[in-house]
């Protein structure tokens, strides 16, 4: 099991990358390893973290749907792995995001605040107020960014936080503010024509 596990990372790790073919096929040796383990050897300490690389190595072949699966089998099998399924369902929101479904990405991410003792709550909070953000919804944004900043002062994600609240306070002070009454343009007078000269009664001298 463990030479499997070490080949799934050599195919993954092997220098492919000016190879598309090659890069496709270690890929795809990687993956059935993987699944060879996860499948053989489901009860035993390393198939936890084989199904999570598994699911990660089907984001990298764009297999969204066999990635989606790998992931939420991992949390119906190794939910008591706090901290590696903190991971996984942020993973899993980001498959979610990159193919369009913002409530199942939402619904991932607030299952990580759910999860006691998952060790990536202050991200999840991050992600979320960006959700909100990007859905017009500044009210939600700034509750989450604020509970971030207060509940984890010494998270990465803070300073961010603390500069996208002071934007959205921003706009929301200039959109809460009267605008300004418009005041007609002043009319300036045009002068008169002057008259026009009376024609010349005087004869030439001939």
């Amino acid at each position: 099991m463990e030479l499997q596990k070490r080949e799934a990372m050599r195919f993954l790790t092997a220098p492919s990358a000016n190879d598309p073919q090659k890069a496709d096929h270690a890929l795809k040796e990687a993956i059935a390893r993987y699944r060879q383990i996860v499948d053989q050897y489901p009860r035993t300490a390393t198939a936890p973290l084989a199904l999570y690389h598994l699911g990660n190595t089907l984001v990298q072949a764009n297999e969204l749907g066999a990635a989606i699966d790998a992931y939420q089998r991992f949390l119906t099998l190794y939910s008591s792995n706090v901290s590696m399924a903190g991971l996984v369902q942020q993973r899993l929101a980001y498959v979610y995001l990159h193919k369009g479904d913002r409530d199942q990405a939402v619904k991932a991410l607030t299952g990580i605040l759910e999860t006691p003792g998952t060790l990536n709550r202050d991200q999840a909070l991050f992600e979320l107020a960006r959700l909100e953000e990007s859905l017009s919804r500044p009210d939600g944004a700034s509750a989450r960014y604020q509970e971030l900043i207060k509940t984890y002062p010494n998270s990465p994600f803070t300073s961010e936080a603390t500069i996208r609240t002071k934007i959205l306070d921003a706009k929301k002070s200039l959109e809460s503010s009267p605008a300004p009454a418009a005041t007609a343009p002043a009319v300036t007078p045009s002068p008169k024509n002057p008259p026009a000269p009376p024609p010349s009664t005087s004869k030439k001298t001939p």
